[in-house]
């Protein structure tokens, strides 16, 4: 039987347990063998929107947060490649290194609006499955499925957490104990992420 490996990728900016809970639950309901947490090295549509931390700070946090958790991994395939994070490069490398694998992207809701603006993104809907993950009463993404997009729907609790939330409450020193990982927690403390100074 063909392995399913999810492919979940992001800036990661901190890593939150909102994107543990999309990775888990889509593992579970679409029974992936393995979800690959993707750390982008250069988030091009991010580029000179705002700074992002060093992506070796960025892989380590989440390679931290997922620690031991099944089925879970860490891959810093996008930073050994160097230059900007493209997905279609991401997933055809990952088609090679996993012959006959059943590829799945995972991408938020809202992100599933922007895939048109995807770098090459005829090739990731040639390659791979999409997932998008919604939460409870969020309508069903329009047009994938006219677009020619393999869609799978996993829908997750309500947790409205963000990055950009995380990076503000870590500046003010307030706690970011439950909302990240406590490995990941450490990383940021030990290194001084998000601070005035650093």
């Amino acid at each position: 039987m063909a392995t399913r490996l999810g492919i979940f990728g992001g800036t990661f900016d901190p890593i939150h347990v909102g994107h543990l809970v999309a990775a888990v639950n889509a593992r579970h309901q679409l029974d992936l063998d393995r979800v690959v947490m993707m750390v982008a090295n250069v988030p091009w549509q991010k580029a000179g929107t705002r700074l992002v931390s060093p992506a070796e700070d960025r892989f380590d946090m989440v390679l931290a947060a997922v620690g031991d958790v099944p089925g879970l991994e860490a891959s810093r395939t996008e930073l050994d490649r160097g230059g900007p994070s493209y997905t279609a490069d991401t997933v055809a490398e990952m088609a090679r290194a996993n012959p006959g694998a059943q590829l799945f992207v995972i991408v938020g809701w809202d992100v599933s609006a922007e895939l048109a603006s995807w770098e090459r993104f005829e090739e990731v809907r040639e390659m791979a499955s999409l997932v998008v993950v919604n939460r409870p009463g969020t309508p069903p993404p329009v047009g994938l499925v006219q677009q020619g997009w393999r869609v799978e729907e996993v829908t997750v609790p309500n947790l409205d957490i963000s990055s950009t939330d995380l990076r503000a409450r870590a500046v003010d020193g307030r706690p970011l104990d439950y909302l990240v990982p406590g490995p990941a927690v450490r990383v940021i403390r030990e290194r001084g992420l998000y601070s005035v100074s650093g």
